[in-house]
């Protein structure tokens, strides 16, 4: 078959993107714009990524697919080879052409329990829908961003997740691109999802990606965090992700918040078991400021309120400039003494 007679089939193909999926690679579901599955073989999963709209050429056409877990990407002519297990390409266009005359429903009129109508940008919905596209961190560039920050210890860290094209927009003028990215859960005290905060990465996740903002937050984030652990009579909060991993790299064992901001540290809510909080204090004007604001709520709730501080600008920067034994040095010292048995014991 003549190149363009293919071109021709990809493009009626992607015109009916989300019915090819469906019948081709029911293994998967959709989200958002995307169906997503296992890979283009219809195995169980989620790193492949299916175009469901978009323009009928170029990249960004709707049928294009990308594996994110092997690299491989194609349209969905591929889709239906592979699926079907074809060699030669006059069969595959055989299946394509019988494919495209069958009758197929219109997608709103589907019932699967999905919602038809997209969440509004930055909901408490459209946060619980990105985490839901996500898989854990384990083995991806998040992994390794981390580790180039000197955080080895990723026990417990559920509330973290990799989306590995998740959307960057500079501004409303501005085109949408693409980027892999650390998707942190934010929850309440009761562990229901309120919010996420994303932190664009570095293909090779050797660094926040090169772009103006490389962390934004959604969803609803007042008096919640991402958690690592689940707070009793003791916590630590303090600001940011890699901060409290970092400090977490020598209390190993301790439940920690991080609230994303001074301000939304300043407003954190306490579980009505705790009786000491750690505040992890970030050295700057911001971090004094939600210090002295959480000691005073603390005190009020008659919380033991006790403040550990990093020697640099945060714990981050303690841990890769000075090491690990530096931090938990400076931990051992700040906290009590009842909880350097009780927290330091596997790291000692």
């Amino acid at each position: 078959m003549a190149r363009q007679d293919a071109s021709e089939l990809a493009i009626r193909l992607g015109r009916q993107a989300e019915a090819v999926c469906r019948h081709y690679l029911s293994a998967g579901h959709r989200e958002g714009r995307y169906w997503l599955v296992g890979d283009v073989r219809n195995t169980p999963g989620r790193s492949m990524f299916v175009r469901l709209k978009g323009g009928e050429t170029g990249k960004g056409a709707a049928g294009k697919w990308t594996d994110a877990a092997t690299g491989e990407h194609g349209d969905l002519l591929d889709v239906i080879r592979e699926s079907c297990g074809l060699v030669d390409f006059k069969d595959v266009a055989d299946e394509a052409r019988t494919f495209l005359s069958m009758p197929h429903p219109e997608p709103d009129r589907w019932h699967d329990g999905e919602r038809k109508s997209p969440a509004p940008t930055g909901s408490p919905e459209a946060a619980r829908r990105l985490v839901g596209m996500s898989r854990p961190i384990l083995g991806t560039v998040v992994e390794t961003y981390l580790r180039n920050r000197a955080i080895t210890a990723l026990h417990g860290t559920g509330s973290l997740h990799f989306h590995p094209r998740c959307y960057y927009r500079p501004d409303e003028h501005s085109p949408t691109e693409t980027w892999p990215a650390m998707i942190a859960s934010v929850t309440d005290l009761d562990g229901r999802q309120t919010g996420a905060h994303r932190t664009w990465l570095a293909p090779d996740g050797s660094d926040k990606a090169p772009i103006d903002t490389p962390r934004r937050a959604m969803g609803d984030l007042l008096g919640h965090a991402v958690r690592f652990g689940v707070a009793g009579d003791v916590m630590a909060a303090g600001e940011g992700i890699e901060t409290m991993l970092s400090i977490r790299m020598a209390l190993p064992t301790m439940p920690m918040a991080a609230a994303l901001s001074a301000a939304h540290l300043s407003a954190i809510l306490f579980p009505d078991t705790l009786r000491r909080l750690y505040i992890v204090r970030d050295n700057d004007p911001a971090g004094d400021g939600a210090m002295t604001t959480l000691i005073e709520r603390a005190n009020a709730a008659g919380i033991e309120a006790v403040v550990v501080s990093p020697s640099l600008g945060d714990f981050n920067e303690d841990l890769r400039m000075e090491g690990l034994d530096s931090v938990r040095a400076a931990a051992r010292v700040q906290i009590a003494p009842q909880d350097v048995a009780r927290f330091m014991a596997l790291a000692a």
